[in-house]
């Protein structure tokens, strides 16, 4: 009975240790898949932290690069027109040809306040005898604002205020007759096919350094070519900013901007993320503390007036 005994000791004692180890096992497990889980979680929140003050960082950098740099291109085609009312039958065109521009995309004005422009006009001329007899061409632009109403269906702004005016000349490039006969011969087949013209390109400096008034802004830009004789193919009005200061370094480097306003952003926030968290646990822990005192407070405050009560009972009886 003794042996059996101790051999039943013998087979429990592996057992509970089995028992045991497992139980370990199993709450090793438990507590690592907590922690697991409690890692994941802080993981996936710090991310959405981290992506949403990424995402109001970069909306916040767009924002301010849409809203502070001005266009920094602005093309148009120049279509001129011809007076034909004429009082004398010698000459079918009466004036010299003219366009008029408008300097509004989308209802709003093309030009910035306070940003200096280069105006300049693309003339595509061919190189034609009449063209090179012309000599000297004067070109003047003016720059208008207007500040009138509709007046009827066909008739708009009947009130305009001289805004900016400027005068260039220009002209072809003298070419030889040697030359053109050398160059006419050699792009033979280009001219033949039609892959190439016999024409030059002239680009004339309208305006160097315009700076649009904020009080009179520019609406209309009018072109005269003072020579009723000239031939032009196409024209093209030209405007290119000039940056210069933070507009400058926004324009010419527009990755490295981004990249340092993007990350100025994430800091501020980040930081006022993070002294907006400490604030609320410092409020969070400041609350027990104060109710504590003030439960201690309310309590010493009881006993004393038990006290006071007690010893006026006592004294009560012996007057």
């Amino acid at each position: 009975m003794g042996k059996k005994s101790d051999m039943h000791s013998g087979d429990g004692e592996p057992s509970a240790r089995m028992f045991g180890a497992l139980l370990g096992l199993q709450d090793a497990v438990v507590t690592w898949m907590s922690r697991a889980r409690q890692r994941v979680i802080q993981g996936f929140t710090v991310f959405s932290i981290v992506f949403l003050l990424l995402w109001i960082s970069a909306f916040l950098y767009g924002s301010f690069y849409y809203s502070y740099m001005p266009m920094a291109a602005f093309s148009t085609p120049v279509h001129y027109h011809y007076r034909t009312d004429c009082e004398s039958p010698a000459s079918f065109l009466c004036s010299y040809p003219m366009a008029n521009i408008s300097l509004m995309r989308n209802k709003k004005h093309v030009l910035t306040f306070g940003q200096a422009y280069q105006m300049s006009l693309q003339l595509d001329m061919p190189d034609s005898p009449t063209n090179q007899e012309l000599g000297m061409l004067m070109i003047k632009t003016t720059c208008f604002s207007g500040k009138g109403g509709q007046v009827a269906s066909s008739a708009r702004s009947a009130r305009q205020l001289l805004s900016a005016s400027s005068s260039r000349f220009s002209m072809l490039r003298y070419r030889s007759e040697l030359l053109r006969s050398l160059s006419t011969l050699l792009f033979l087949p280009a001219f033949l096919t039609g892959v190439s013209e016999q024409k030059q390109v002239l680009e004339v400096e309208l305006f160097s350094d315009y700076t649009d008034d904020p009080y009179l802004p520019s609406v209309t830009a009018v072109i005269e070519i003072l020579s009723n004789k000239v031939q032009i193919y196409s024209s093209q009005l030209n405007v290119h900013a000039h940056f210069t200061g933070i507009r400058y370094l926004l324009f010419n480097f527009p990755l490295l901007s981004a990249l340092v306003g993007v990350s100025s952003n994430f800091v501020f926030l980040s930081l006022l993320f993070v002294l907006s968290y400490v604030k609320l646990l410092l409020k969070e822990n400041w609350a027990p503390v104060q109710l504590r005192t003030d439960g201690d407070r309310n309590i010493n405050q009881e006993d004393h007036s038990n006290a006071a009560g007690g010893t006026a009972e006592l004294v009560g009886p012996r007057m």
